[in-house]
């Protein structure tokens, strides 16, 4: 290829590419001791995964306040199921926690007291109670009915009839005597005139007395009616003192029967002060309202009348005796060891419990009894598993989660009463005291903004566990993978993987970490695989999982979540994106992307332009302008401008506007690992040196020239050559990475296969010029010692056009301003001509230089 100047291009030495041992690391057969993982025992504990255990099982074991554990790592690294595994075999060597119990409180009915008792032992005293209540229902109601205490009723009641007659028949004497009658009605005692015949006087006969009579009866009215008065109020007095001794007789009754019905439960929990204080003022309450307790008991005969020996449960609870019975928030009877729970909705009821409301003649009531406990009381003494996530979408759970934490203390949260919401007064339940250690889980990204954003979340969480994505590919984490694999084929009833079958798996989990270093620590998705590959052995009648039962599973994984892909790759091949994977073209090169839709990711090709043209806009991002470009890719552009400068133009201003962009590109652009394509895409419009077409670049470049690593290599050349194979491969076809990414390439096998048969090419590259090189097939070139390139190469080619770019530009600056001159001339006089200086640098002229092949835009 020669210039139309006649300069020869210098050719560039045959470019260095991948064998293919070095696209792939496979964990061989020969590496594992077993048949098939049923040889192997349990995995004891978490893989790869020694920083998080370490941080987890500090955070476990400390006491202090405050040191609750945020497990941070990616989503299906297995936090969850790690983290709960780990605490079910720490929560079976720690102590079973107290029980606790609401009852009711006798000094305050709004404050429900928290008694605590040893595990399991709250049931026993709800069962006691319950039994206690039936107990009291068929004993104390025969207590009054045995022949001595009615007996003692009927002589106090015989007493009182005895002394009210004498006080009425009395006082009926005193007002015969001054001529009235002491009447009897239903509204009490009434005086009324006496006739001659000792008989109340009508109101006719009294209208018909004569005046005196009358008059002398009016006068000794007033005296009989204090009579009266003082007869009845001797009368009530004598009532309130029957039932005064009526009651203390009933008292008396029922303390006697209540003391020995009680104490059983007293002994029973002899050893618990505050339990058997709490019985006493049970029995003294009933004892004060034995009232309250016979009207109850008078239910319960009825109830006997029709066939049942003692009062129902329900009828206790909703009752006055409810008061009586025990309500049981922690249960703890069941557990083996300190509780482990997990709330998968926290909200605010299930975190920290809640009151709970019956409508009674239209009213909301609520008493102790309809106090509900949430995890936190049921995690008390052990451990409380949260999403992060969970948590923050539910309103005020994780303000009530915080003042729990921070006070120490268990309090059931009445919200809606706190709002207003209710128009009823609420419970102030007894705080109940707190000893949890809460494992909240969640994505960096939560840990970073609690931690900047929240002043309590830095005391409240005080040990970070960090879950890594991947851990080191070493022989002995190769046989934990097969361990774990033996652990889940064991608990899922899954039949067990051949070596063949765990040698694939290890494989892919290198290809999951997309290094051959690495290993993939998000046991979820390997989990998902192996019961994948189970599923299609047991179709295919195999016993034992083998490499083809893997190979399959993730075959049929990808099938089903790469439509998309097709599709694009559908439309590569109709013409209708334009892709060309042959021939060459100024200033147009093929860039790789990758894209990410929900848990698949695939590559594909883009086609990036530039054009250049005089000016000093520098380079133009056409995605910035558009409004389509991110952030990181806006500064690998900036980083070009950088880049041009410092190798370009020092001796020269840099005298262009540049253009770029990401041809049929109609969503957003993120990223700089087309950064180094844009470059090679600008260096051909300035050089005019076509680029291969059959060559794919990705890799980003800084201010020096040097390519950097990036993501998704793997994806971006399967992408590539898929598009190649689709069309036909050539066997010039390829694709130019960063070197440093070599160690993360973990191609499929039939890109191994076309780079062993010479059909497709991977070159690995450390600076531009070495793309460049492979890209034209010309030498990039070095800078001699003067400061200018060798004649011929791809610098000399750029540095000359850049040089002519910035004459041109300046001989058009003076065309201008000559004849802005020429036009002030001819509207004012002339005067002295000043000195000729000049502020811009003086250049030797180049000699013209064409592009080869096509005439030069300018």
């Amino acid at each position: 290829m020669t210039q139309d100047n006649g300069v020869q291009p210098v050719p560039a030495s045959p470019p260095h590419e991948l064998p293919p041992e070095a696209l792939c690391h496979r964990a061989e057969e020969q590496a594992f001791s077993f048949g098939s993982t049923a040889e192997l025992s349990q995995l004891p504990g978490i893989v790869g995964q020694e920083r998080a255990t370490r941080a987890v099982e500090f955070g476990l074991h400390i006491r202090a306040r405050g040191y609750n554990i945020f497990a941070l790592g990616p989503a299906g690294a297995g936090r969850t199921t790690t983290i709960r595994r780990y605490l079910e075999q720490v929560a079976t060597q720690q102590p079973v926690p107290d029980d606790w119990v609401y009852v009711y409180n006798f000094d305050d009915p709004d404050a429900p007291r928290a008694l605590r008792l040893p595990a399991g032992r709250a049931y026993v005293l709800r069962q006691r109670m319950n039994e206690l209540l039936r107990d009291i229902s068929q004993q104390l109601p025969q207590a009054f009915e045995t022949e001595q205490y009615q007996e003692h009723r009927s002589r106090l009641i015989r007493g009182y009839q005895k002394q009210r007659e004498a006080i009425v028949e009395q006082t009926r004497q005193f007002a015969r005597q001054h001529g009235f009658l002491i009447l009897e009605t239903p509204m009490g005692l009434a005086l009324a005139p006496m006739g001659s015949d000792g008989k109340p006087l009508p109101q006719d006969q009294y209208d018909r007395l004569p005046a005196p009579v009358r008059a002398q009866l009016e006068a000794v009215r007033d005296q009989v009616e204090q009579a009266l008065e003082r007869a009845m109020r001797q009368v009530y007095e004598l009532e309130k003192d029957l039932r005064r001794k009526l009651s203390e007789l009933d008292k008396r009754v029922a303390a006697a029967v209540l003391e020995y019905l009680f104490e059983d439960e007293r002994r029973e929990f002899a050893d618990l002060p505050h339990v058997v204080e709490w019985l006493d003022a049970c029995r003294r309450d009933m004892v004060d309202n034995i009232h309250l307790v016979r009207q109850v008991l008078a239910a319960a005969e009825h109830v006997r009348g029709e066939g049942l020996t003692a009062l129902p449960l329900r009828h206790w609870e909703e009752s006055p005796l409810a008061r009586y019975t025990v309500n049981v928030i922690v249960d703890n009877r069941k557990c083996q060891g300190a509780p482990v729970v997990y709330e998968p909705n926290p909200t605010v009821a299930n975190l920290v419990g809640k009151q709970e409301y019956k409508v009674r003649f239209g009213a909301l009531v609520t008493d102790f009894t309809m106090l509900r406990g949430g995890a936190l009381h049921q995690a008390n003494g052990g451990y409380l598993v949260l999403n992060v996530t969970d948590v923050l979408r539910q309103p005020f759970a994780w303000d009530v989660l915080k003042r729990a934490l921070k006070t120490g203390q268990l309090v059931i949260e009445d919200i809606p009463q706190q709002f207003g919401l209710l128009p009823t007064a609420g419970l102030r339940p007894e705080p109940i005291p707190l000893d949890v250690k809460v494992i909240l889980i969640g994505e960096p990204a939560h840990y970073y903004l609690l931690y900047a954003l929240d002043e309590d979340f830095p005391e409240l969480f005080k040990v970070r566990a960090d879950f890594a994505p991947d851990m080191p590919w070493t022989q002995e984490n190769m046989e934990q993978v097969a361990r774990f694999i033996h652990t889940l084929c064991e608990e899922e009833s899954l039949p067990h993987f051949g070596v063949d079958a765990v040698s694939e798996l290890v494989t892919y989990a290198g290809r999951l970490a997309g290094s051959q270093k690495k290993l993939s620590a998000r046991f979820g998705l390997l989990a998902d695989i192996i019961r994948e590959a189970a599923f299609w052995a047991q179709r295919a009648g195999h016993d034992v999982v083998t490499a083809k039962d893997v190979r399959q599973a993730i075959e049929e994984r990808m099938y089903r979540s790469r439509m998309l892909e097709e599709r694009v790759q559908e439309l590569i091949l109709d013409n209708v994106i334009y892709i060309d994977t042959e021939g060459n073209a100024i200033g147009q090169v093929n860039g790789l992307s990758v894209v990410t839709l929900g848990d698949y990711t695939f590559g594909r090709p883009n086609r990036i332009t530039a054009r250049v043209a005089l000016g000093q806009a520098g380079v133009i991002n056409i995605e910035r302008e558009a409004k389509l470009s991110g952030r990181i890719h806006d500064k690998g552009v900036l980083i070009l401008s950088g880049f041009l400068a410092g190798r370009y133009a020092q001796d020269k201003p840099l005298s262009l506007s540049a253009t770029i962009t990401f041809e049929q590109s109609y969503e957003g652009v993120e990223g700089d690992s087309a950064s180094a394509a844009e470059l090679y895409a600008i260096l051909s419009a300035l050089s005019g040196l076509p680029l291969r077409q059959d060559v794919a670049v990705t890799g980003s470049v800084n201010q020096h020239g040097h390519i950097q690593p990036v993501g998704g290599v793997n994806e971006k050349i399967e992408g590539f050559f898929a598009v190649c194979k689709a069309r036909g491969l050539t066997g010039t076809q390829g694709v130019i990475i960063p070197e440093a990414n070599v160690q993360h390439l973990m191609l499929t096998p039939e890109v191994q296969e076309a780079v062993a048969q010479g059909m497709f090419h991977i070159y690995p590259i450390r600076t531009v010029d070495e793309g460049m090189e492979i890209l034209t097939g010309v030498a990039a070139g070095e800078r001699q010692a003067d400061g200018s390139w060798p004649e011929g190469t791809v610098n000399w080619f750029v540095d000359q056009r850049l040089r002519e770019m910035a004459m041109r530009l300046r001989q058009f600056g003076r065309t201008r301003n000559a004849g802005q001159e020429k036009e002030e001339d001819s509207a004012v006089p002339p005067a002295s001509p000043p000195k000729e200086t000049s502020s811009h640098p003086v250049f030797p002229s180049p000699r013209p230089m064409k592009s080869p092949g096509h005439r030069s835009p300018t």
